[in-house]
């Protein structure tokens, strides 16, 4: 309940605040009724099960999150995963895969995570998010064209084969009526600016469909057969051992997507109104959305940037505002749910390619392209094509594991290892009488002595030891050193006793000096060879 807490200290829970939150909320509400339908029959869910997604979560998330702000539900990066696991195990396996996913949301909160998804570079993901839209973007052409065709669990590239055949066999009616939801889309937050544009599409084509009543047009009530007018039933998926081994890895996609969503949405809502969200706390309470929302016929949630964008822009500034757009949902099945049934899913793929034109990012996409260094565009590029062409999990891994590689050679060129001439070293020590002894080399390192840095340190000093009585090693801007850079010291010192050279360690780092100690390193060195200063050797 960190967010209604936090909310209280502020003063933000004070019955002066109440109508800008209770507006704002049923703001949101409304824009996210068509929303939670689109997405969950673009995920393989019926319509209602995408409203129950956003009560339960939308109301748990609000009371349980990190984020004063947060409004959750079903979101449009979700659609890609949910509707491969729906085809693959069935609406009951993406609620068990949801569940799952919860509890391993909770893991991650209390294991300390939230700060750890922050560091996905931006690269990986805009490359996913412009993937995702792409894929949404022709997913919904069956939908908003009225195209006869069924679509299996294929691969990008065969779906989209199949959608662009069918496409001369447009129906004419459902084509037409898409298109005029389209331009409501477009132009009317132009002539209405508190109005959602979605609400405005839907209802005017929804009246469209019921007053001229178009042969062929599919509605939710000729697909879905409408909502239920009532509260949505507590059941407990049912599942076998082996079900539950099958879903771990959907399970760890959802629970993943359903992080890096929640945060960058948490980010946003901080951005807009310079507050500090929990991201430990907001994982706690994705993680308890997700396990309640499959029992009550939901599926799996995330903070919704677009939907908390807007929440805060109509004045939300408490939790209050996520509560009643819950209630607002609820409201709106308990007494209005007959009228859905007129609801073209043509308009609902209309909102669903608005939603993933905003998703793409295009501007950020070619802004990225025409001025990221090389390396980023690469990962942008790797990950965006592995995200259409193969798996969301495998893109986002492997474009992490590419950038981390990138930023480790980066990191080891910033590495510097260079010989102090005995000019440079006089002028540093000038009013001393010291004087290097004889056939003394001196290098100094400057950054991590890691394992991208080992290798330089062998190359430099490959042939010094032929030449050199006294080898002297400068740490002092060495701000750390692990296991590699460890043993690169070790295979040092043994080249230098086969050649009776002497290693000196000088203004080692108190950190790394604990642990070349602990390493026996020390020990083996002996005391006498590891000095505070330059002006303490000896020959």
């Amino acid at each position: 309940m960190i967010a209604i807490l936090e909310a209280k200290r502020a003063g933000l829970l004070a019955r002066k605040y109440w109508a800008a939150n209770i507006v704002s909320g049923l703001i949101v509400g409304v824009v996210a009724l068509p929303l939670a339908m689109a997405f969950a029959i673009a995920s393989g869910a019926k319509p209602e099960q995408g409203i129950y997604t956003a009560i339960v979560a939308g109301a748990l998330t609000a009371v349980l999150g990190g984020s004063r702000l947060q409004i959750s539900g079903p979101t449009g990066a979700f659609i890609v995963i949910l509707a491969g696991i729906s085809a693959k195990y069935g609406i009951a396996g993406l609620q068990i895969a949801t569940l799952m996913a919860g509890f391993m949301l909770i893991a991650m909160a209390f294991t300390r995570m939230g700060g750890v998804i922050k560091f996905i570079p931006d690269p990986v993901i805009i490359g996913f998010t412009s993937g995702i839209a792409v894929i949404i973007f022709v997913g919904q052409w069956k939908d908003f064209l009225g195209l006869d065709v069924t679509l299996g669990p294929e691969h990008f590239h065969e779906k989209f084969l199949t959608l662009a055949q069918a496409l001369p066999h447009t129906h004419m009616e459902t084509g037409l009526l898409g298109v005029f939801t389209l331009l409501v889309l477009l132009l009317a937050p132009r002539f209405f600016k508190r109005v959602p544009a979605p609400l405005i599409a839907i209802i005017l084509a929804t009246t469209v469909q019921a007053v001229f009543q178009f042969e062929g047009v599919a509605t939710i009530g000729t697909a879905f057969g409408g909502i239920p007018q009532q509260l949505p039933e507590f059941q407990w998926p049912q599942a076998s051992f082996s079900d539950v081994l099958h879903l771990i890895g959907p399970a760890f996609t959802i629970a993943l997507l359903c992080a890096i969503e929640s945060l960058l949405s948490a980010v946003v809502a901080d951005g807009m109104t310079g507050t500090k969200h929990n991201s430990n706390q907001e994982l706690f309470g994705q993680g308890i959305a997700n396990i309640f929302s499959p029992l009550f016929g939901g599926f799996a949630s995330t903070g919704a940037i677009a939907r908390t964008a807007t929440n805060i822009k109509q004045g939300a500034n408490s939790p209050i505002s996520g509560i009643v757009h819950a209630l607002t949902l609820l409201i709106i099945v308990l007494l209005l749910a007959p009228l859905a049934e007129d609801i073209p899913l043509c308009a609902l793929a209309a909102i669903l390619f608005v939603v993933a034109y905003n998703m793409s990012e295009v501007h950020r996409f070619k802004h990225m392209l025409m001025t990221a260094p090389n390396a980023d565009v690469a990962v942008l590029l790797i990950t965006f094509f592995l995200t259409v062409f193969s798996d969301l999990v495998i893109a986002v891994n492997i474009g992490v594991m590419i950038a981390a590689l990138l930023f480790m050679k980066r990191m080891s060129e910033t590495v510097i290892l260079a010989e102090q001439t005995s000019e440079q070293l006089q002028n540093e020590i000038q009013g001393s009488d010291f004087v290097l002894p004889e056939r003394t080399v001196v290098f100094a390192m400057e950054g991590p002595f890691f394992f991208g840095a080992a290798e330089r340190l062998e190359a430099t000093l490959e042939n010094i030891h032929s030449h050199a009585n006294i080898l002297v090693l400068r740490l002092g801007q060495v701000p750390f050193i692990d296991a590699t850079g460890i043993q690169a010291l070790w295979d040092l010192r043994d080249t230098c006793k086969k050649y009776n050279t002497r290693l000196v360690l000088c203004e080692v780092r108190p950190n790394v000096h604990q642990k070349l100690k602990r390493a026996g390193f020390l020990g083996q060195l002996g005391q006498s060879n590891v000095i505070g200063a330059l002006d303490e050797l000896t020959g």
